[in-house]
């Protein structure tokens, strides 16, 4: 290593040579490390990253795109247009000094940033569409079955492409919407149906600062969300849909009916999660099922993603490959790497299809044509570069994938994975090595691979599984170890050829593989759910942790040389950072569902109204939510429409929830006595109450789910939902200013 200035002082040339019987040399003192050798050290650390520099384009793009996402206030629209043209403008200029190297990779990256701030907001320009209002009327919905999406907590769930909503103008018709249905008959995509349903805008986030799903709605094009009051009645469509949209019902139909023979063929308890794997409908997916993959850390099975995606391409790539290599005639006169390579990009496409084109499945998919078209053109399927390229394409179609933890983790895996890969040394291939010797130190070397790619892929999700599901699998690196070799050599094959094979009447001996793989998988998962400690509640650390933790593990990925590890630290920020203090309260966005922190616990009001929104909260703050009514009724009061808080109470708090009818005589005075803060789902108070904290159902309206915080004896602050979010087209409500 260079180390500039030494003091080292050297003695003349007649010294030196001193006959044997001179004083020995003293040992030369060590050089003392000095700014300007420091300076020199960093420069040629610099200058090792040769064209690596470009790995960091996709980085600076989703930066953009992130601060874009971050913004209070929508930015008007000719900023997109100003935008791109300042990036191409910066492009130009990078290029007219290309021999400054340094100058040319900040330009690259600054005409990044801007070209994912910019292409950010020209995607939400693109996709405006209408937006259903808040809402308690039934309405009647006519529209076609568009696919049978995830099944929520109240049964399943259609994606409509509404022909008519009540009497909406066709301008004003939402272009799909999500509907749960109460039991009864469950259309197949593509038939027109009619149903009496609530329909509302889509929901806001549970509480101040969690994740945003109206956002995700917003870019799928679904305008609202509700649930059937009725059951499903045939419809007869005075006209026919779309051509895009028969397509598309037409491709979910097959992919339906190809879900209802895997589950005829394998029963509920294999053939749910198959269905879900192959087709992407996991409808039929056991809860108790689910509930043990998340506990062994196996739940990305179910989400068709880029392990699915590989075992398949991969699959299809080494079998084609194989083949053409066991015919002599094909393998002297075709390129079999470039032709398994193409018959496997096609397969991923397929499976696309298939699946119904999930923006995880997209993502993957994306992922694999780059890495198999890499092989087309004679260049390194699996390089960071090719990674870069993919995310760079992602990010450009899809800039509110940054937003998305299944990007964020899927990326930030891959990433540690072929960093991994780039440091892995390659094993000396010996020759005339005895088979049972090579087999042996195969065995040893894929144990090891896969230990270690398991262990570098967990510790890389590791941060967004903290910050955004609060869930630390205690046991999930051992059970991904188990079952990476069940689903790639048994689960995922079977599927496949039996996905093929299903429409002839000939797949069912490759479903019933599968069928063996996925009961061995949920044993492991199983096992693992029920193990000691197989589950740790984290709470989310501050907003900042995560881009921070992201920014440092892309820092230990690409940084090549000693100075990577500088990223540590901040890969590390979600664990190190103090947690943000816990509310003392915490209120739905419609003021119907309030749970108050008491130690390492969290006490429902309702226990049975806005579960899911309750337990985000809970989980997110690191609490236990009590659901069980004996808990909260020893320190609170509580009938069907009210709670009031006993002297056992950890926080004040008295809640009505009644829209209609009025609270029994007495019983808002009460509130109002003995508490200090009151919380009413109605617009207004019934009567004065003097000396309390009142929130009404006007207050929830303009600011969405709180979160309140005791400063003093009398003071409270308020944290509103919707000042986090400000006024964004995915927003709704009246200005939080």
């Amino acid at each position: 290593m260079t180390t500039g200035l030494s003091d080292i002082e050297l003695g003349e040339p007649g010294e030196a040579a001193a006959g044997a019987g001179a004083a020995p040399l003293s040992t030369p003192p060590k050089a003392r490390p000095s700014l300007a050798g420091l300076s020199t050290w960093v420069g040629e650390e610099i200058e090792r990253q040769g064209e690596r520099w470009t790995l960091w384009s996709p980085v600076a793009f989703g930066c953009g795109a992130g601060l874009y996402f971050a913004l209070l206030r929508e930015p008007q629209a000719w900023v997109g247009f100003a935008g791109v043209a300042v990036a191409a403008a910066v492009l130009l200029g990078a290029s007219r000094w290309s021999r400054v190297r340094a100058l040319t990779a900040l330009l690259v990256l600054l005409a990044c940033g801007l070209g994912g701030f910019s292409m950010a907001k020209l995607r939400t320009e693109g996709a405006k569409a209408p937006v259903a209002g808040v809402d308690t009327k039934p309405q009647r919905l006519e529209g076609w079955v568009v696919d049978i999406v995830s099944p929520g907590q109240g049964g399943p769930r259609l994606l409509i492409a509404p022909y008519r909503i009540a009497d909406r103008a066709p301008a004003a018709t939402p272009i799909r919407v999500r509907v749960t249905l109460r039991g009864g008959y469950l259309p197949a995509p593509g038939e027109p149906i009619r149903l009496l349903a609530v329909i509302n805008t889509p929901p806001q986030p549970a509480s101040p600062g969690s994740y945003d799903f109206a956002r995700d709605a917003f870019f799928q094009s679904v305008g609202g969300v509700g649930f059937a009051l009725g059951p499903v009645q045939t419809w007869y469509p005075p006209d026919l849909p779309p051509a895009r949209l028969r397509l598309t019902m037409r491709i979910n139909a097959l992919r339906w009916a190809l879900t209802r023979r895997i589950v005829d063929t394998l029963g509920i308890q294999s053939g749910g999660l198959a269905a879900a794997m192959t087709t992407g409908h996991d409808a039929f997916i056991p809860k108790d099922q689910v509930n043990d993959l998340r506990a062994a850390g196996l739940a990305h099975i179910i989400s068709i993603s880029g392990l699915h995606m590989a075992i398949v391409g991969g699959f299809v790539f080494a079998i084609a490959r194989f083949g053409i290599a066991a015919w002599p005639w094909l393998a002297l006169r075709a390129p079999g790497k470039k032709v398994a390579a193409a018959l496997a990009l096609a397969s991923v496409l397929a499976y696309l299809v298939l699946s119904g084109w999930p923006p995880p499945a997209e993502r993957s998919a994306v992922t694999a044509a780059v890495a198999f078209g890499a092989i087309l053109v004679d260049r390194q399927a699996i390089s960071l570069h090719a990674l870069a390229l993919a995310a760079l394409v992602v990010l450009f179609l899809q800039p509110e994938a940054v937003t998305q933890p299944g990007f964020q983790m899927s990326f930030a895996a891959t990433a540690a994975l072929v960093a991994l890969a780039e440091v892995w040394r390659h094993p000396v291939r010996e020759i005339n090595t005895p088979w049972p010797i090579k087999i042996l130190q195969g065995f040893w070397t894929w144990t090891l691979a896969g230990a270690a790619a398991s262990f570098v892929a967990g510790t890389a999700t590791g941060p967004f599984a903290m910050q955004d599901f609060n869930r630390v699998s205690t046991w999930g690196l051992i059970s991904n170890m188990v079952t990476e070799p069940i689903s790639g050599f048994l689960m995922m094959p079977g599927l496949a050829i039996g996905a093929v094979l299903a429409p002839f009447g000939l797949g069912k001996w490759p479903l019933e593989v599968a069928g063996f793989a996925i009961d061995l998988m949920n044993r492991v998962a199983h096992i693992a759910a029920t193990a000691p400690y197989a589950q740790i509640n984290v709470a989310s650390g501050p907003n900042w942790s995560l881009p921070a933790a992201f920014l440092g593990l892309l820092w230990l990925c690409l940084w090549k040389g000693r100075l990577r590890w500088l990223g540590l630290p901040l890969a590390l920020a979600v664990n190190l950072a103090p947690k943000p203090p816990i509310p003392d309260i915490w209120v739905d966005g419609a003021g119907s569902a309030v749970a108050v922190h008491a130690g390492k616990d969290a006490i429902l009001f309702r226990p049975d109204v806005k579960l899911f929104g309750a337990e985000l909260w809970a989980r997110r703050r690191g609490l236990v939510p009590q659901e069980n009514e004996a808990v909260r009724d020893a320190s609170y009061d509580c009938d069907h429409w009210s709670c009031t808080p006993l002297a056992t109470a950890p926080v004040k708090v008295a809640a009505a929830w009644n829209m209609k009818r009025p609270l029994k005589d007495g019983r808002f005075a009460q509130m109002c006595g003995s508490s200090e803060v009151v919380i009413l789902r109605n617009d207004e108070a019934p009567d004065a109450c003097s000396g309390p904290l009142v929130l009404t159902g006007a207050d929830f309206a303009r600011g969405g789910s709180a979160e309140l915080f005791r400063e003093s004896a009398t003071q409270w602050r308020i944290v509103w939902a919707q000042d986090a979010r400000g006024r964004r087209p995915w927003t709704w409500g009246p200005d939080p200013r």
